[in-house]
């Protein structure tokens, strides 16, 4: 005879062998294929660099990018996310440093905000508005050489060994690559 208690058993057991099976079907694998850690150390001029982003482009073009922050001169490179490495391959290497757009565009706001103190309204706004950051973003100049960040013109490389793998590169005004052309919008129809 079965009970309600062998039969909530049964059930349980199938339900957590199935469990089991999917997670186990499932692997670590997410699609973004091996990855292997990546690593590295940024300076500018002989000093490391504060703030920035790296970018490593892949020369092959089925292949998927990576990026990483660079805090304090250090950075460490991600395909999918929480530092897991890039696909072993060529890559070019791009890297940006810019003004602090985030303290410009709350200082604008604050600017503005405070010649128009008697407008009502004003005094209850706490977020920076979209336009003051779009104007930052805008007018953010870079900290270091352009060319070092365009993927075109940069002088930087990498080759991921199937390894952990570490690259330091030190960025010079003397050795930089040539600024990138700037697309010229003149001629061409507004929309």
């Amino acid at each position: 005879m079965f009970s309600a208690s062998s039969f909530l058993r049964g059930s349980l057991a199938v339900l957590t062998t199935s469990a089991t099976l999917v997670l186990i079907g499932c692997g670590t694998d997410d699609g973004l294929g091996k990855r292997f850690p990546v690593s590295g150390t940024v300076t500018y001029n002989g000093t490391p660099l504060e703030k920035g982003s790296i970018s490593f482009v892949p020369e092959d073009p089925k292949g998927l990018g990576a990026s990483g922050a660079i805090e304090n001169g250090s950075y460490t490179m991600s395909t999918g996310g929480n530092s897991d490495g890039v696909r072993a391959g060529k890559y070019k290497v791009t890297i940006t440093a810019r003004e602090d757009i985030t303290a410009k565009a709350k200082a604008e706001f604050e600017k503005a905000r405070a010649a128009r103190k008697n407008v009502a309204g004003t005094e209850e706004l706490t977020v920076v508005p979209r336009q003051f950051v779009v104007k930052a973003e805008a007018e953010a100049k870079s900290l270091i050489p352009a060319g070092y960040g365009d993927p075109q013109s940069t002088n930087l490389a990498a080759e991921v060994k199937e390894e952990s793998n570490t690259f330091n590169y030190k960025l010079s005004d003397s050795e930089a690559p040539p600024a990138p052309k700037s697309s010229n919008t003149k001629g061409r129809k507004k929309f």
